[in-house]
């Protein structure tokens, strides 16, 4: 086997030079045995697979011991597939159905013919789902579930609750949702920068009625499927077939298509306007039958949505009751006239603000059957989300803010200052697929990808303008305006130039796999590139406030003058890291027996990071960390990955009803890119910022403004201006200053690896109709989890502690310092009477450094049933058990969010194992769908879970001084409290807070403990999701098409009472968990307690979450399908 593993790699190195940790499944596979009614093998036999829609054929010839092999086919089906040799009587396979990413174990017997005079024998497949040969944990979903399932969202993340370790968005096993693995068609649609908690392209990077498959991994031992901890997700698209086939479709739903109370009680907001409507269509066949194919989808989703209601009047008094500024409509007029006129600037309307959400989607895919040995896939998919905004309320730099909106009843703005979110994806796919031999096969599979997150405008490139209220009135007209306020803004949105988050990412990798005996080896190729950056200049196109508007009007010198730009004359400057990822990969899938097989491999992942984009700050770099230094300049050292894998599935009894499979192996992935570009952002070496000001107040640069007077500066025409004052143009490694916190990334950092083992056991009951029970273990153990560290904190030990029983400790001057030059509040230099400059000591800035641990574990069980107790109902249901133990969730997406919102004892560097934060600790899953001869379908999705809010108790404010507000509570057991090693300040005090310990499920079973973080679980939930379609035939011709009419309606229990399925969070009267305060130390050096006033025994501790999205939902559809 060693050989073996030598010459594979030696043939694909010659085909592919590259690696990547993102390389994922798109296709299926078909091996078996052939066997002679004795159980001897059958050489030579000839099996051919052909897909039926299309008419793809597919073959593959026994080997010496009967074994087959065939890679690379299309999933689904049907299939039928038949088996011949000369001198046996033929066996045909019909309805096999293939499933994405898995091996179909298809064996055959052959019968004697020796007069070749039988006929066929043809086999209906009606066989037992074990027939794929799944060592780990994973969940396919086919388009028939998909199109069956209860959805108003219409969003992946709807189907992916089907799998039993799903339910909450991308959230998989209590990982991040963040770090979840999507890919279609083999491209990145990842959340890889990780600002939101969403997936691309606003939530939705593609239509469901695109999807043809998705399988949901949690542990496989596939080599191939990797770059996810808790869990991913594969889907491909649909082809098309030899048959014409397509539709139209239409999903509607309002406000008045939801409930808008809860517990009783009517939501605010529950009527406001809230439409949507979606129309789409898919349409595939084939450009040349049995060899070309054709499918394309398009959608289409528009949200009416209002950005800003307010206009402008009349007589320039304001009525906040009709949305009417004290803007007039003349001087709105008077002002775009102006710089229409001046400039050939058009400012927009004033009077009108279009502002509808929209969705575009569309995907285009070619299947080419070049010939028989080679298959080409090549899929294209585009999807823009846009949402408009009004101007930013009123945020500017150099200045004092307007206290009032720059749309309001103050203040109006036009219709091109207005801007957009858009998230954009392009995603190309190209995946060949090729039969070199009867024992070669191989599949290169390429793609791009593009997932940007930009904002938009109307507007051309000119300065955003803030016109104050100077010679104004109040709004009611009763008084002058004293000038402070904002009248009237105009111009390209302050904070929309270059402000966006861009990632491309290009993958290439190539598998081939070896068929020998009863091995089949794969070895694999592959490179990775990834780009990601954050680009944000305020001020990006020039800034100017004029005091008045006949300052403005008259061209007088504006009062504030500002720009961001680039060093070195870059045009968009943005905090950006880059790598590539390169590695290798080998596996075996060794038939030890015919009803045992093993599959064991090992991937090699390298992480290079590029230096190019970052730039070393020396004052940062200086500071001292006790001993370390803080490099912005440079990204972590190249680093390694090894991640073996063995994985097995046992046929016990050889008949496929009953398996017991399993695995163990490495598993490496990622973390959100917004971590990694933190350290640029704050480094201060990527733009500069100028703010220019009469007065020199709020942090600007006090500037005789009369040389700005006259004409306003185009974007470029400004940065000439200042560089010509003096401001910096360029900037070199000394020049940098020292910030208020740091963000870096470890050296010797390393993306999160962990090892997963699991076992199962499959049963398919002895029942007269398909019936399984599957029950699973997975246990999980960090190897390099991730962690962040502040580095300017020293380590506990010698610290001085309370005494008592909560002994945690007390954080005094705990900051690592420096010494540095003491300067005036002018800023100048402070020196002594001999002229000798004074120095004093500062704390160092916090720096919040990306490192890994060990630390960490999880595990679940989880138990599923499947069946079909007659023919058209479908009968799943899960329950899975997690648990999570992490020591940071990286929460957030700025690295001080990470410590300041962990619940810890002994301070931010040492939080201690603690349950995850994204965990569900508990959840059941049950669906329900049956179709009748009448046209009628019929699906519930039944769901409850423990969890999905999660808290911590924690003490009101600061008990250990550590700067820190979120220091978890220790929980006292009453004899404790009854010896005064745990003190209140008052009997009351101290009979309430125990009074709730004993009544509360949590503390009460964790008394004499510290309260761990988030692990304090919100109460069970309850909810079920219908959804109805009836089927009218349509004869056309000699075709019968289908006119389908679609109730879908979420929460469905909460539509016949108001406190049905509604999830309940922490009563806000409780502070977020905050159930006791820190009152000092005695004088015996006991820390003492109170307890806030909402504590009692009688506290309800969860109450209803009164939201909108509690409520129950519906959409109503018409889709029409022709073939």
């Amino acid at each position: 086997m060693v050989q073996l593993l030598k010459k594979g790699f030696a043939a694909l190195a010659a085909i592919l030079v590259g690696i990547t940790a993102f390389a994922q499944v798109t296709t299926s596979s078909l091996s078996g045995k052939v066997t002679d009614a004795n159980g001897a093998a059958v050489p030579g036999a000839a099996v051919v697979a052909v897909h039926t829609p299309s008419g793809t054929q597919y073959y593959a010839v026994a080997n010496a011991e009967g074994r087959y092999a065939i890679n690379g086919m299309r999933s689904g089906g049907p299939y039928k597939v038949e088996v011949s040799c000369m001198g046996y009587q033929t066996v045909t396979f019909t309805d096999v159905t293939l499933q994405l990413a898995e091996a179909y174990n298809l064996n055959a017997s052959l019968k004697d013919d020796t007069q070749m005079l039988s006929e066929a024998v043809v086999i209906s497949t009606a066989n037992s789902k074990f027939a794929v040969e799944k060592t780990g944990a994973a969940t396919n979903i086919n388009n028939a579930q998909i199109e069956a399932l209860p959805t108003v969202s219409r969003s992946i993340t709807d189907v992916t609750r089907l799998s039993p370790y799903g339910g909450n968005g991308m959230t998989f096993a209590g990982a991040d949702g963040r770090t979840a693995n999507f890919t279609v068609d083999g491209a990145n649609f990842n959340n890889n920068f990780g600002l939101s908690s969403g997936l691309p392209g606003g939530g939705s990077p593609i239509s469901i009625d695109a999807i043809e498959e998705l399988q949901v991994v949690i542990s496989p031992y596939d080599v191939r499927q990797t770059n996810f901890i808790g869990g991913g997700v594969n889907a491909i698209t649909k082809s098309g077939t030899n048959t014409f086939k397509g539709s139209a479709y239409v999903y509607h739903r309002n406000e008045n298509m939801r409930g808008d109370s809860v517990d009783g009680e009517v939501v605010s907001g529950g009527r406001s306007k809230d439409r949507n409507t979606i129309y789409g269509m898919t349409f595939g066949g084939p450009i040349i039958k049995n060899k070309l194919f054709f499918f394309v989808n398009y959608e289409y989703a528009k949200t009416p949505t209002v950005a800003n209601y307010w206009r402008g009047s009349e007589d320039g008094i304001g009525n906040s009751d009709a949305y009417l500024s004290r803007t007039t409509l003349a001087d709105l007029k008077k002002v775009s006239e102006f710089v229409k006129n001046k400039y050939g600037y058009d400012t927009g309307s004033w009077t009108d603000f279009p502002a509808d959400e929209s969705n575009r989607k569309i995907l285009a895919r070619i299947d080419w059957n070049i010939n028989d040995n080679h298959r080409l896939a090549l899929r294209y998919n585009h999807t823009l989300n846009k949402r408009w905004s009004a101007p930013n309320a009123s945020s500017m730099d150099g200045g004092s803010r307007s206290a009032y909106a720059r749309t309001s009843l103050y203040s109006m703005s036009f219709a091109n200052s207005m801007y957009s979110q858009d998230n954009l994806v392009n995603t190309w796919s190209l995946d060949l697929n090729s039969r070199l031999s009867d024992k070669l096969s191989n599949q290169f599979l390429a793609t791009y990808s593009q997932l940007d997150d930009v904002r938009g405008t109307n507007s051309a490139d000119f300065p955003f303008i803030d016109i104050m209220d100077g010679g104004k009135r109040s709004p009611d007209g009763s008084e002058a305006a004293d000038g402070s306020n904002t009248y009237m803004a105009l111009g390209y949105e302050l904070f929309t130039w270059n402000n966006g988050v861009h990632n491309n990412v290009i993958t290439a990798k190539d598998d081939l796999t070896y068929y020998n005996g009863n091995h089949k080896a794969t070895f694999g190729l592959s490179y990775e590139y990834q780009m990601a950056d954050n680009s944000y200049m305020r001020n990006g196109t020039g800034y100017y406030r004029y005091n008045s508007l006949d300052d403005f009007l008259n061209e007088a010198a504006p009062s504030i003058v500002c720009l961001t730009y680039g060093y070195d004359g870059e045009a968009n400057p943005a905090a950006r890291v880059r790598f590539n990822k390169l590695g290798a990969y080998a596996q075996d899938e060794w038939a030890v027996a015919d009803n045992f097989k093993l599959t064991y491999g090992l991937r090699l992942d390298g992480l290079f990071f590029s230096n190019q984009d970052i730039m070393r700050n020396q004052a940062i770099y200086d500071f001292d960390y006790n001993g370390k230094h803080i490099d912005t300049g440079k990204w972590p050292n190249s680093s390694l990955t090894v991640s073996p894998r063995v994985g097995f599935t046992w046929d016990v009894f050889g008949n496929k009803s009953f398996k017991v499979r399993g695995g163990t192996g490495f598993f490496s992935g990622r973390i959100p890119l917004v971590f990694f570009t933190n350290m640029p952002t704050n480094s201060g070496m990527v733009q500069y910022q100028a703010k220019l000001s009469a007065d020199g107040k709020s942090g600007s640069t006090k500037t005789d403004m009369s040389q700005f007077a006259g004409k306003i500066l185009s974007r470029q025409e400004l940065h000439d201006k200042l560089i010509s004052m003096g401001y910096p143009d360029t900037i070199k490694p000394e020049d940098g200053t020292a910030p208020s916190e740091i963000s870096a990334v470890d050296p010797k950092f390393k993306m999160p690896q962990v090892w997963k083992t699991s076992l199962a056991v499959d049963f398919q009951l002895p029942t007269s109709f398909p019936f399984t029970v599957t029950a699973e273990g997975i246990f999980n153990k960090t190897i390099n989890g991730v962690c962040l560290r502040d580095w300017s904190i020293k380590d506990t030990d010698g610290f001085s502690r309370f005494n008592g029983a909560d002994n945690r400790p007390i954080y005094q001057d705990f900051k690592y310092t420096y010494l540095t030059e003491k300067k005036d509040k002018n800023g100048n230099v402070v020196k002594d009477e001999a002229g000798k400059v004074v120095m004093e000591s500062k704390n160092m800035p916090a720096a919040y450094v990306l490192e890994n641990t060990s630390r960490g574990y999880g595990y679940s069980a989880n138990l599923t049933i499947n069946t079909t107790p007659v023919q058209g109902l479908n009968i799943m249901a899960a329950y899975t058990h997690t648990v999570s133990k992490e020591l940071t969730g990286m929460p957030g997406s700025n690295a001080s969010s990470v410590l300041n919102y962990m619940a810890t004892v002994n301070g931010p560097n040492d939080p201690g194992l603690h349950n995850s934060e994204y965990v569900t600790p508990d959840r059941f899953v049950a669906s329900l769908t049956h179709s009748d001869k009448s046209g009628n379908h019929y699906s519930f999705i039944y769901e409850t879970w423990r969890g999905g809010y999660n808290y911590s108790y924690m003490t009101v404010n600061d008990i250990n001084g550590d700067g820190y507000n979120y220091d978890a509570i220790y929980v006292p057991t009453d004899a404790e409290v009854a010896n005064r090693e745990f003190r209140f300040v008052s009997d009351d005090d101290r009979d309430r807070f125990m009074d709730y310990v004993h009544n509360d499920k949590y503390l009460s079973k964790r008394q004499g403990k510290y309260a761990e973080a988030y692990s304090v679980y919100s109460p069970w939930v309850h909810r079920v999701d219908f959804s109805y379609k009836h089927d009218f035939k349509v004869n056309v011709g000699k075709s019968v098409n289908t006119l389908q009419l679609s109730l879908d309606v979420k929460n469905i229990l909460n539509l016949f009472n108001s406190s049905w399925g509604v999830s309940k969070y922490m009563n806000p009267a409780l502070g977020e968990g905050r159930i006791l305060k820190y009152e000092g130390v005695d004088n015996e050096g006991y820390a003492t307690f109170s307890t806030p006033a909402a504590y009692n025994a009688n506290t309800e501790t969860f109450v209803p979450y009164h939201a909108i999205g509690q409520c129950w939902y519906a959409s109503i559809g018409i889709k029409y399908m022709f073939n």
